[in-house]
């Protein structure tokens, strides 16, 4: 069959993030005040249209340099501060008012991050618990996210449950020396639940290539010195470290 132009057309597409960190012991992700219509002065999720020139993961970097100051790339002379990976593709006609765009949504994790500034068009930015933003079921609570950024959110928060249980992904979250009571921390914030200390140090320890002790202490949590490890070469781990039922 031919190709016919006028059968297919105009569309943009655009990477939207979602940016998860934990702070005060509570996952949390970014999100904008939009500033122009559609939905101006509803919260979003960071994003923007991809450039002619750009790749989606070159686009996706960008926006994430822009919004949080953050590198998701590595060079030789510095490694990425985010981990940046693509989460979903999102194509529904209606998903915006202005046109058929298709969005492909990227998940960033980092540290305890500082109150964010809001750069471009945006009216603001903040730091938001995921807990506010989704229902119980994960759904769109009353902050009512614009688009379908809901959803959204509610896929990359399920992407970084899930890959916690089966890969170092947790790392991420956690500075680059921590202690195992700051790791559980981290899987406690991103799976909602709380967990023994005592099999959680011995689960974590156990796991070869999980976490390499670095030969130092820290007080900074409070009570005794807590012996400081980093994350060691292992991308899975085996035995995997099983989310609890809720």
């Amino acid at each position: 069959m031919p190709y016919d132009p006028s059968e297919f057309p105009a569309f943009a597409v655009t990477v939207d993030l979602v940016v998860l960190t934990v702070r005060r012991h509570a996952l949390c992700a970014l999100t904008v005040r939009r500033g122009e219509e559609p939905f101006r002065g509803q919260w979003a999720l960071p994003g923007g249209f991809v450039r002619a020139e750009e790749d989606l993961a070159s686009a996706a970097a960008r926006e994430l340099a822009e919004e949080t100051g953050l590198r998701a790339q590595d060079s030789d002379s510095r490694p990425a501060d985010a981990h940046l990976e693509q989460l979903a593709t999102y194509g529904d006609p209606s998903r915006d008012p202005r046109m058929r765009v298709v969005s492909v949504a990227h998940l960033a994790l980092a540290p305890d991050l500082p109150a964010p500034t809001a750069g471009g068009d945006a009216g603001g930015a903040r730091w938001m618990p995921v807990s506010k933003l989704l229902g119980g079921q994960d759904q769109a609570s009353e902050e009512g996210l614009a688009f379908d950024h809901a959803r959204i959110l509610a896929d990359g928060v399920e992407r970084a449950r899930s890959k916690i249980e089966y890969s170092s992904l947790a790392t991420a979250f956690c500075p680059a020396e921590f202690t195992v009571g700051e790791l559980r921390r981290v899987y406690e914030a991103v799976w909602g639940v709380a967990l023994d200390p005592r099999n959680f140090h011995r689960k974590v320890t156990g796991t070869p290539g999980f976490l390499v002790p670095v030969g130092g202490t820290t007080t900074r949590q409070g009570g005794r010195p807590a012996q400081l490890f980093r994350a060691g070469g292992a991308t899975e781990l085996n035995p995997p470290m099983l989310r609890p039922e809720v």
